[in-house]
C-alpha cells in the first residue's frame, strides 16, 4: 500500500510539474508582435490586399486544399507521419464546417498559439511553431482574406493516429517541452533586408518546418537548423550556407531563380512539395522580399546534416555523352542494365544522355542533388509521381511512371540515373519502393 501511495504521489507531483511548467512557457507575454517591412501590398493597401499576400507568403493553400481538383482552403489533405495520418482542417468562413465563428482572438490563438477555438490543442503539423513569430496584426489581415472566399461545407476526415498520439490534451506536455510563444524580434545588429528575410523565413514561410530534421518527439532540432530532413517520403534539401552540402556555393542569381521560378541551371528543378511551394507561395513574392529571403539564407551557419549530398557535375559517363547517346565506354560497360534500357526507351529524349534536357530547362539533370543522392528519394519519387505545378503561367509537366513500371524496374531506373548523371552507387530495391508507393 505504501509503494502505491508513493507512485501516486509521484505520479501527482510529475503532473503539477508539467502543468506548472507549460504555463510557464506558453504563458500570454502581451506583445502583439512587430513583423519588420516586407514589401507585398504597401501599408497603405486594404487589409485584404495584403491578407492575401500573406496567405501566398504563408503557403497556406498547399496544405488545406486536396491536389487535383480539391476545394480552395477547405481542407482534407493527408499528412502521413510515423505515428499515423493527420487531416488539414477547413479553414473557409463556413460556420459549420470551417471557421466561419471563429473570433479574432481565437484564430490569433490557433494560428499563434496552436490552440482550437474550442481549447484543444492542435497538432504540430500545422506550423504554429514558426507561425507563433507573426505580428497579431498580419494574423488578422489573413483572416480578414480567408473571410473573405467563398465558403465550403466540407468535413475533414477523422485523424488516424495511434495510442498515446490520438490524445490532444497531451499536447500540452509537448508544447512545455518544445513550444515557446514568441513573436518576432528584429535583430539590431542586421540590415532591414536581413530581418525582412528572417520573418519571411521563419515565421510566414516556415522553412524550417520541412528543411530541419525532427528529435524523437517530432521537435525541430534547431541545432541543425535548415540541414535538410525527410519528411513524407521527400527530401528537403540542406539550404544552409554550407559550400559543399548546401546552398553556400550557388550564386544570388541562381538563388533567385530557384525561389522564383522551382529552377536554378547547373543546380536543378523544384517537384514535389518544393515545386507546390514554388508554385503556390515563392513566386508571387515580391522582388524585394525574394532578395531579402536570399539575403537570410545567405547568412545561415553552414551544417553538414543528417544525409551529406556531395555534387559531381561533369563525370565521366555524363561528359562523354551526346544529347542523343551515351558515351560508348559507359554503354558497353551497361549494356545489360535494365535501368539504361528503360532511359533509353522512356527519359533519353527529354532529358537527354548529357542531361541538358530538351525543350524545357526543367528537364536538365547535371549536377542536380538528386541524381547525386544516393539514396534516390527524390528521385524514385518523381518517377513514381511525375511533376505538375504553375510557374507564371508555364506549366510545368513530367509523367507518372508508377502505374507504368513495376517496383524492380522503378529502383532500377532510379539507380541508373544515379549511376549515369551522378557517379554515384544507387541503393534503391523494389522494396524501397514498393514503401513509398504507400506514402
Amino acid at each position: 500500500m505504501k509503494t502505491f501511495k508513493r507512485i501516486v504521489l509521484t505520479l501527482i507531483v510529475l503532473l503539477l510539474i508539467g502543468a506548472g511548467a507549460y504555463v510557464l512557457l506558453n504563458r500570454a507575454d502581451g506583445n502583439p508582435g512587430q513583423a519588420p517591412a516586407i514589401s507585398g501590398a504597401p501599408a497603405s493597401a486594404a487589409q485584404l490586399a495584403r491578407g492575401e499576400y500573406l496567405t501566398k507568403a504563408a503557403d497556406c493553400i498547399a496544405c488545406h486544399t486536396v491536389p487535383g481538383g480539391g476545394k480552395a482552403f477547405a481542407g482534407g489533405v493527408a499528412f502521413k507521419l510515423p505515428f499515423g495520418t493527420i487531416y488539414s482542417s477547413n479553414i473557409t468562413a463556413d460556420k459549420t464546417t470551417g471557421i466561419g465563428n471563429w473570433s479574432d482572438d481565437q484564430f490569433v490563438r490557433a494560428v499563434r498559439e496552436g490552440i482550437r477555438n474550442d481549447g484543444a490543442h492542435l497538432y504540430p503539423a500545422f506550423p504554429y511553431t514558426s507561425y507563433t513569430a507573426l505580428s497579431r496584426d498580419d494574423v488578422l489581415a489573413i483572416k480578414a482574406y480567408l473571410f473573405s472566399l467563398p465558403t465550403v461545407t466540407q468535413v475533414a476526415p477523422a485523424n488516424q493516429l495511434s495510442f498515446p498520439f490520438d490524445q490532444r490534451w497531451a499536447m500540452g506536455f509537448w508544447n512545455a517541452a518544445f513550444f515557446k510563444s514568441q513573436r518576432f524580434e528584429a535583430d539590431p545588429s542586421k540590415s532591414a533586408q536581413w530581418n525582412a528575410g528572417a520573418y519571411l523565413a521563419t515565421a510566414l514561410g516556415h522553412c524550417a518546418e520541412c528543411h530541419t530534421p525532427r528529435n524523437f518527439a517530432f521537435a525541430m532540432r534547431r541545432s541543425d537548423d535548415l540541414s535538410g530532413a525527410e519528411l513524407q517520403g521527400w527530401q528537403a534539401y540542406n539550404i544552409t550556407s554550407d559550400k559543399t552540402y548546401g546552398i553556400g556555393a550557388w550564386s544570388d542569381q541562381q538563388l533567385t531563380d530557384y525561389l522564383r521560378s522551382g529552377h536554378a541551371d547547373g543546380r536543378g528543378s523544384a517537384a514535389g512539395p518544393m515545386g507546390e511551394v514554388v508554385a503556390y507561395s515563392l513566386q508571387h513574392l515580391t522582388p524585394e522580399d525574394t532578395a531579402a529571403l536570399v539575403s537570410y539564407l545567405r547568412d545561415m551557419p553552414a551544417r553538414r546534416g543528417d544525409n551529406p549530398i556531395t555534387i559531381d557535375a561533369a563525370p565521366a559517363q555524363l561528359t562523354g555523352a551526346s544529347n542523343a547517346a551515351p558515351a560508348s565506354d559507359d554503354l558497353k560497360a551497361a549494356t545489360d542494365d535494365a535501368g539504361l534500357k528503360l532511359f533509353a526507351g522512356a527519359c533519353a529524349s527529354c532529358h537527354q544522355w548529357n542531361g541538358l534536357g530538351q525543350q524545357s530547362r526543367y528537364a536538365s539533370l547535371a549536377g542536380t542533388r538528386g541524381v547525386n543522392d544516393p539514396s534516390g528519394t527524390n528521385i524514385s519519387q518523381i518517377i513514381l509521381n511525375g511533376a505538375n505545378f504553375h510557374v507564371d503561367q508555364h506549366e510545368i509537366f513530367m509523367p507518372e511512371f508508377g502505374k507504368a513500371y513495376s517496383d524492380a524496374e522503378i529502383a532500377a531506373l532510379s539507380n541508373y540515373v544515379i549511376h549515369h548523371f551522378g557517379n554515384k552507387t544507387g541503393t534503391l530495391t523494389a522494396g524501397d519502393i514498393a514503401k513509398r508507393r504507400e506514402l
